[in-house]
Formats: structure tokens, C-alpha cells, sequence
């Protein structure tokens, strides 16, 4: 994987092999930064990164100055790698194995952004769940944003808070906050240009 922007922009971090994950894309990745640039100033932002795999969504919010972050993942192997990345690029990451619903219906905090990266095969009422549990237990400050990302056959544009998506080859972020409601939009079309 390699770090887009930021501090650490270039650099390549490579994760063992045997990890059960699925990296969000390079493309998909710069797509979502390009984003959340036009929303929030990433520097010292909250973030929770659930099933965070290898963590290359925890280290571009690293490298953009965004702290402290929270990483959850249910596999030791992650967790473990997680820990010796930060270490060595001395990240404020703090990585948690868990299950990540859990982990939702226990902790406590306002996160600036909460990013959810589940497996494609789960469960649509778990993708329902994450958004459910992160609202009704308010771990997002009023001015967050929930990501999730999920494949194109997932749907859940019609959940509460859900603002907009944005497609990006098979895969799909849906955005949830809580003042947009009833403004919503939904981007129909593959779209790998910038925001």
C-alpha cells in the first residue's frame, strides 16, 4: 500500500501477506481524501477506523496530521501489524482487537470522522447495524461524518443520516451526518475524477 499525501506521501508500507483483507485501492483511496478535503481541515481530527485491516486508512490519516486515531479490528494479525507500523512511523494510532460491534455498543466519544470498512460479503443488516449503533449511541461530534464502504449491491441510501455516495469501480462510499437528512445525493455513475 502506499501513503497519497501527507508527511509520509510516497512511501510504501508493506503488509504480510496472510492477512484476511480486502486494501481500499489507491484510486478509491485519493477519490475519498479529495472528499474529505473539501470538508473538513484533516490536521488533529478524531478518527475510528472499524475493521480496519492493515490500516491504510489509519496511516493516510496519520500522515495528514489527523490525531489521535482508533483502530478496531477483530484479527490478532492486524491488530499486531497495525501496532508495529505505528510504532515505526511513530503514528498516534491506537489499535484495538475487537469485534467491531462490540466494541460500537461499549465505547464512548465524539469522532470527527468514523470510517468503516466491512467485509463486501456481510450482511446487509450489519451494514444497517454500524450506522444504527454509531447514531443512536452518538459517537460522532455534530459537525461528523460516517463513511462506510461497501460494494455496489449493498444499498443504504435509505438509512437515516445518509447524505451522499460516491462510486468508485466496485466499490461504493456512503456518507452519513446528521444535518444533512433530507439533502441527499447519490452519485449513480463510476467516478474515479477528482472532487
Amino acid at each position: 500500500m502506499r501513503i497519497i499525501s501527507g508527511k509520509y506521501k510516497g512511501r510504501r508500507i508493506s503488509a504480510p501477506k496472510n492477512l484476511p483483507v480486502r486494501p481500499t485501492t489507491d484510486m478509491s483511496k485519493e477519490a475519498l481524501f479529495n472528499i474529505l478535503n473539501n470538508h473538513f481541515n484533516l490536521t488533529e481530527l478524531k478518527v475510528l477506523d472499524l475493521f480496519a485491516g492493515t490500516g491504510n486508512i489509519c496511516y493516510e490519516f496519520a500522515s495528514r496530521g489527523s490525531e489521535p486515531i482508533i483502530a478496531v479490528d477483530a484479527n490478532f494479525g492486524c491488530v499486531s501489524f497495525i501496532k508495529k507500523t505505528t510504532d515505526e512511523y511513530e503514528f498516534n494510532i491506537t489499535a484495538i482487537k475487537s469485534d467491531v460491534f462490540q466494541f460500537l455498543e461499549k465505547t464512548k466519544g465524539d469522532f470527527d470522522i468514523i470510517f468503516a470498512d466491512p467485509p463486501y460479503d456481510l450482511d446487509q443488516v450489519k451494514f444497517e447495524k454500524i450506522n444504527e449503533l454509531v447514531f443512536q449511541n452518538e459517537l460522532l461530534n455534530e459537525e461528523g461524518m460516517l463513511i462506510i464502504e461497501h460494494s455496489k449491491h449493498t444499498k443504504l441510501n435509505h438509512l437515516q443520516h445518509f447524505s451522499f455516495q460516491k462510486n468508485y469501480g466496485g466499490s461504493v462510499f456512503s456518507f452519513f451526518e446528521y444535518e444533512n437528512d433530507t439533502d441527499t445525493e447519490i452519485d449513480e455513475q463510476d467516478d474515479d475524477s477528482e472532487e
